[in-house]
């Protein structure tokens, strides 16, 4: 089991853990920097388990909710996290679906109702009464959390919580829309956008048989594609990605990780008939007045919010097998606000992961 060797020491500690005060970051006021302080550690409600983090991913979706971006906000104070890595030291009244000293992930989707039209089919993603870690309920940017256990994903023994960070949101998203496009081993897929989480879909498309083109205006992203294992590398600061994909017939599925309007743009313009383009990237406001190639030529735009979970689960097999490996660099809970700096003025490189314990 990963990190074996704190497993026990931390199952000791666990009846210390409600009389005792836990690092956290906490955002205090939307767009101000994140304060690092020690506040009470949580216990475990019945129905609920607690676990001690040991990593955490920083994703874009934090700087948005620290920022306090999007029409529905977080309520003021929380602690932001949704990549968090740990394992269960606590049961709550009632819980059988975990146990103690389980290694677990606590995404994004911290628990659905289980009862709607979408849950039932599978798609508690789209759930209208689901809660999210790290926004309307405290996250990972903390020493505990508290969990739902049935929506915890067990983290595979070969698999270091560092690696699986990272899967716990891009790693889902890129592969959850790779399979939205219905994309066949052999068929041609574009990923528009080298950064972290194009370097995911990259990786997860190379890994399930595809012929991966790799778009980006940026060479060192490029370089890296390459390295990642794209058969075709298009840098679009010089070269028409449009003209380069109808010489070759067009691509059968685009995953747009960069959503900017001329960006989405280009991959209605490079999809052949009947493909289909998924943007798992933030989108922004983007300019439709070139959509109507999506009617008559029949081809699909979709958005890929993440996946449920057993895509999760399914995503972390391919970095269990070794298919698939974020590029990452750690760091630890007290530089928060300057990871978050860079992050803003586009100077990160790979994701980071907190380093908790």
């Amino acid at each position: 089991m990963v990190f074996n060797p704190v497993v026990a020491t931390l199952l000791d500690s666990k009846r210390r853990t409600s009389a005792r005060d836990m690092k956290a970051a906490i955002v205090n006021e939307f767009g101000k920097s994140l304060s690092v302080e020690d506040v009470p550690a949580p216990e475990p409600a019945p129905g609920q388990v607690l676990v001690k983090i040991e990593a955490c991913g920083v994703c874009e979706t934090d700087l948005h909710s620290v920022d306090g971006d999007w029409a529905i906000k977080p309520p003021l104070p929380f602690i932001p996290g949704h990549e968090g890595v740990g394992i269960v030291t606590a049961l709550g009244r009632g819980v059988k679906a975990v146990k103690e000293g389980d290694c677990v992930g606590v995404p994004w989707l911290t628990t659905a109702c289980g009862q709607c039209r979408d849950c039932i089919q599978g798609l508690e993603a789209l759930c209208v009464h689901q809660k999210n870690t790290g926004y309307s309920v405290n996250g990972g940017f903390a020493e505990y959390v508290v969990a739902d256990p049935n929506f915890v994903i067990r983290i595979p023994d070969s698999v270091d919580f560092p690696v699986a960070a990272p899967i716990l949101c891009g790693g889902v998203k890129a592969y959850c829309g790779l399979k939205g496009t219905r994309a066949r081993r052999g068929e041609t897929v574009v990923v528009i956008g080298t950064d972290s989480l194009g370097q995911l879909a990259l990786q997860y498309a190379r890994a399930m048989g595809m012929y991966v083109i790799a778009v980006d205006a940026a060479g060192t992203g490029l370089r890296a594609a390459r390295t990642a294992g794209a058969e075709l590398a298009i840098n679009a600061a010089g070269i028409d990605p449009v003209i380069e994909l109808q010489k070759i017939g067009g691509a059968d599925a685009v995953i747009a990780t960069v959503a900017s309007p001329e960006s989405l743009s280009q991959g209605v313009e490079m999809l052949r008939p009947r493909g289909i383009m998924n943007i798992v990237g933030l989108p922004m406001n983007c300019k439709t007045s070139q959509m109507f190639k999506t009617d008559v030529q029949n081809k699909t735009i979709r958005g890929s919010i993440t996946g449920n979970r057993i895509d999760l689960q399914e995503a972390l097999e391919f970095a269990a097998d070794g298919k698939v490996k974020p590029n990452f660099t750690t760091d630890s809970l007290k530089n928060i606000n300057r990871i978050f700096d860079q992050i803003r003025a586009g100077t990160s490189v790979g994701y980071t992961v907190l380093q908790i314990a």
